[in-house]
């Protein structure tokens, strides 16, 4: 059913599907909507007996706030507030995140004590001191240009090689076709928007998760959500964690073909039933 619930005053536009007792909240790709690869997941573990709520952060898709850009605390508020949501009809609240959204699950997971297990499937778990180790003066030198142009946008995805936010051609495989058909997505984003992406530390919340269970899927081919990076969590995590490579050969296969999308949700119904 339609939802809409307020984070620091800005009204957010939500899915909320009932199953049981155990309820997980989802977090998608950077520029996603509800109707796309959050409404995906959503649906599958729905059908496995949890509780969804998928949204629309703010910026983004039916929600208010400003347009087409990315505020990461801002995101940490909306889950905060989507959390709150859940706990209207239960205690047993799950986080899920997918591509960016993994990155900002676990960071919610690590803050927010109310959330009982955390899953990231083709998680983004930036990190700025790693993307700042090879090339100091480099990384210096794009955030300055992002803070230049903070309020300029750009689009999210572009074909031929064209200038965007998520270059390349795989982005635009998914974005710039009909996989991704949904009304209220839109193909821009501020270059701010890369500025919090750049700087948001993601990768140094494992650490804080304490006992709060953690899963990681990841496909072992990556190009835009570094395997590497996944690793780091589930290395740097302190509490029950689990880690499933799946044999996928493009970072998108996770967000809607087969057989990947089955096999990460799946694990995660799997894991949030055992865990919370």
């Amino acid at each position: 059913m339609d939802v809409t619930f307020t984070a620091e005053g800005i009204t957010l536009a939500g899915d909320l599907q009932r199953a049981g007792d155990k309820a997980v909240v989802l977090t998608g790709p950077f520029t996603g909507v509800k109707e796309q690869v959050v409404g995906t997941y959503a649906k599958r573990l729905n059908e496995a007996g949890l509780t969804t709520l998928a949204f629309d952060h703010r910026g983004f898709g039916e929600s208010g706030g400003r347009r087409a850009h990315e505020d990461s605390q801002g995101k940490l508020a909306d889950l905060r507030a989507a959390v709150g949501l859940l706990g209207e009809y239960t205690g047993r609240i799950g986080i899920v995140g997918v591509c960016l959204g993994g990155g900002y699950a676990l960071r919610a997971a690590a803050t927010d004590p109310r959330i009982g297990a955390v899953a990231g499937i083709a998680g983004a778990y930036n990190s700025p001191a790693r993307f700042s180790a090879g090339d100091p003066d480099g990384y210096r030198r794009a955030i300055r240009s992002f803070i230049e142009k903070y309020d300029e946008e750009l689009p999210a995805v572009a074909p031929d090689g064209g200038p965007a936010a998520m270059g390349g051609a795989e982005p635009y495989a998914y974005y710039g076709t009909s996989r991704s058909a949904a009304k209220h997505w839109e193909n821009r984003v501020t270059y701010g928007s890369l500025h919090s992406l750049m700087t948001f530390d993601a990768l140094g919340a494992a650490p804080l998760l304490a006992a709060t269970p953690l899963l990681i899927v990841h496909g072992r081919t990556d190009d835009y959500c570094s395997p590497e990076l996944a690793e780091a969590a589930y290395q740097q995590a302190t509490g029950p964690k689990e880690i499933r490579w799946l044999d996928a050969g493009q970072h998108i296969d996770l967000y809607d073909n087969e057989p990947y999308v089955t096999q990460a949700a799946d694990a995660a119904a799997e894991f949030l039933h055992r865990h919370l």
